[in-house]
C-alpha cells in the first residue's frame, strides 16, 4: 500500500498555485477518495490547451460540462462543438440523486445544481443563432483551401477577388462566386485578357464542380450575410458569468467539408481580431470541441494545417482549445504536443491492438510512484480520470487518478420546447436570423451578360443595307486588265508551287 501522506504531500504540492484555479475533483489512492489531494486547474493555463480522452461512456463529455461550467463562473465565456448533440443540458439546473450524494459525500463537498447562461448556434436550419460568413471574408487563400484546388486553379481564384475588388462586385454568396466564373470564361473573357490573364475552361469547370460538391453539404445556408461577428462569441451576462455559446453539429458526420469551412473561418477569424494579450490571469475564450476525432478523421488537409498553425499561435492571444475524443492517438502528434490539460478517461482492451493502443496512451503520461499508469487506465470507473496539467511555471504536475466532480446542471438534453424557450430569449436571433440577399456579384455580372446578349441579338437581327442599282457591266480594258491579272496570278502560283516542290524532292518529275 502506498503512502497516504506522501502521496496527500505531492498532489497539495503540485496542484497549488498562486492565481485563481478552478477545482475538478480529489485525488484518489487504493481505491479511496482522499479530499485533502483537491485537483485543481490554474486559470492562468487554461490558455494552454487541453485533451479530454477516454472510451464511450467513461464520462469524458461529462468533465468537458463540468470545466464549461467552471469557466463560465469566473467569467469566461465557451464555445462548445456539440457533436452529439448532449451538451444542451447546460441551460438547465441538474438534479439529485443517490449516486451524486454519494460521490460528493466521498468528495467532503456540497453539490449545488444551478443552470449556465447558453446561446445556441447553428451552421443549418436547427434552432438557434445562424452562423454565417460571406465569401469576401475567406479569401482567396482560405478558399482554395476549402475547396482542395491546385495551383493553377488557385491562381484562378485569386484572379476572380482580385477583379471583383477592382469592380466593385461583392462576393457575398455560392451563387456570386460562380457566376464571376462563368463570366470570365464567356462574356467576360477579352475584358479580363490583358489585365487579368486567361481563365481556362477547363480550370474553372474543375473549380465549379468542386464549389457544387460543397453546396450539396449545405454550404449555401453557410455562406451570405448577415456574418457572425466572433465578439460576440465572447460575451458576460450582467452578472459576470461567461456565456456558454453551443454549436449543435450532430449531422456533421454526413458534412466533413461543410464543418471544415466553418472551423477554417472560425479559427482565421478568431485569430485575426483577437489582440496579442500575453501572459493573462484567465483566458478570453475557451473553444471545447467535442468528438474531435471525427473531425481528425473526416477534415480536409487544409483544416488539420490550419488547426496545427494556430495551435502553436493563439495561446498567446487569451484563447484556449480543448479537444474531447476516445483516445489521445486520434489527434495528430503536431497538436498532441501542444496540449498542456490531459484528463484520461478509462480505455478498455479487448484485442491485441487495444493492449497496444493503451500501452501508447501511457507513455504519453509522467511516471507516477503511485500508480502502474498502463494498469490503471483499464481499471478508471465511471467519472474517474487519470489528470496531469502544465502549472504556472510551464511545467507538469504530478500525474494523479482523481475522482472527478459531477456536472451542476443537467446531465441530459433540452426538450424542443426547452430549447425553443432559450433561442426565443436570444438577442442575437434578432441580429443574425434575418435572410439579406443584397445587390452583389450575381445581380450586377447577370445584368452585364443580358445587356450584351441584348446587343449581340440586335446586332445579328438588323439588315444588311443594300446599294441600289445592278452594277455595270465590265469596260473591254477592265476584262482585258482582269485576264492579264488572272495570268499573272496562276503563273506566280504555279512559280511558288514549283519552289516548294523542288524543295521537296518533288519538283522536276513527270508521270510516265
Amino acid at each position: 500500500m502506498a503512502d497516504r501522506s506522501k502521496f496527500i504531500e505531492t498532489i497539495q504540492t503540485g496542484y497549488t498555485f498562486k492565481g485563481a484555479s478552478i477545482t475538478i475533483g480529489a485525488g484518489m489512492l487504493d481505491g479511496d477518495v482522499l479530499s485533502d489531494a483537491l485537483v485543481k486547474v490554474p486559470l492562468s493555463t487554461m490558455n494552454r490547451h487541453g485533451l479530454v480522452t477516454g472510451a464511450t461512456g467513461g464520462g469524458k463529455t461529462k468533465s468537458f460540462q463540468l470545466i464549461a461550467e467552471s469557466l463560465s463562473d469566473v467569467g469566461v465565456p465557451v464555445l462548445l462543438l456539440d457533436i452529439k448533440g448532449d451538451m444542451s443540458g447546460l441551460a438547465a439546473a441538474g438534479t439529485v440523486n443517490d449516486k451524486i450524494s454519494e460521490r460528493y459525500r466521498k468528495l467532503n463537498m456540497t453539490y449545488e445544481p444551478a443552470a449556465f447562461p447558453v446561446e445556441f448556434l447553428s451552421l443549418s436550419g436547427e434552432k438557434g443563432v445562424r452562423l454565417r460568413a460571406t465569401v469576401s471574408e475567406f479569401g482567396p487563400v482560405l478558399m482554395s483551401k476549402i475547396l482542395g484546388l491546385n495551383d493553377t486553379q488557385g491562381g484562378i481564384m485569386a484572379m476572380v477577388f482580385k477583379y471583383c475588388d477592382d469592380n466593385k462586385y461583392p462576393l457575398l454568396d455560392l451563387k456570386d462566386l460562380t457566376k464571376v466564373l462563368q463570366y470570365v470564361t464567356g462574356p467576360g473573357k477579352q475584358e479580363l485578357k490583358d489585365e487579368y490573364g486567361v481563365a481556362s475552361a477547363t480550370s474553372t469547370g474543375t473549380i465549379l464542380r468542386k464549389i457544387i460538391e460543397l453546396q450539396q453539404q449545405g454550404a449555401d445556408v453557410f455562406f451570405g450575410e448577415k456574418s457572425f461577428e466572433v465578439e460576440d462569441l465572447m460575451r458576460t451576462t450582467p452578472d459576470g458569468k461567461g456565456m456558454l455559446s453551443i454549436l449543435r453539429v450532430n449531422n456533421i458526420q454526413d458534412r466533413p467539408k461543410l464543418f471544415s469551412t466553418f472551423m477554417l473561418q472560425m479559427l482565421a477569424e478568431l485569430y485575426s481580431v483577437c489582440p496579442e494579450l500575453g501572459d493573462v490571469p484567465k483566458p478570453r475564450l475557451v473553444m471545447f470541441i467535442d468528438e474531435a476525432h471525427l473531425i481528425f478523421k473526416e477534415a480536409t488537409q487544409a483544416l488539420l494545417d490550419q488547426i496545427e498553425t494556430v495551435i502553436k499561435l493563439i495561446r498567446s492571444k487569451g484563447i484556449g482549445i480543448y479537444f474531447c475524443t476516445q483516445n489521445p492517438m486520434d489527434i495528430p502528434a503536431p497538436v498532441l504536443g501542444q496540449l498542456g490539460l490531459k484528463i484520461q478517461h478509462s480505455l478498455r482492451a479487448f484485442t491485441a491492438k487495444d493492449r497496444m493502443v493503451i500501452k501508447q496512451t501511457a507513455a504519453n503520461y509522467p511516471l507516477s510512484e503511485f500508480y502502474v499508469t498502463e494498469d490503471l487506465i483499464t481499471q478508471l470507473g465511471i467519472g474517474e480520470a487519470l489528470v496531469t496539467l502544465l502549472n504556472e511555471k510551464g511545467i507538469p504536475t504530478p500525474l494523479v487518478h482523481t475522482m472527478m466532480c459531477t456536472p451542476r446542471s443537467r446531465m441530459d438534453v433540452l426538450t424542443d420546447e426547452e430549447i425553443q424557450r432559450v433561442t426565443d430569449a436570444s438577442n442575437l436571433v434578432l441580429k443574425y436570423n434575418k435572410d439579406v440577399d443584397e445587390r452583389s456579384a450575381y445581380e450586377m455580372l447577370a445584368e452585364k451578360m443580358e445587356a450584351a446578349a441584348a446587343l449581340a441579338k440586335e446586332a445579328a437581327e438588323s439588315p444588311v443595307p443594300k446599294k441600289s442599282g445592278r452594277k455595270p457591266p465590265p469596260t473591254l480594258a477592265e476584262k482585258a486588265g482582269g485576264t492579264l491579272l488572272n495570268t499573272m496570278i496562276r503563273q506566280g502560283s504555279n512559280l511558288i508551287v514549283r519552289s516548294i516542290l523542288g524543295s521537296l524532292g518533288l519538283g522536276g518529275k513527270r508521270r510516265k
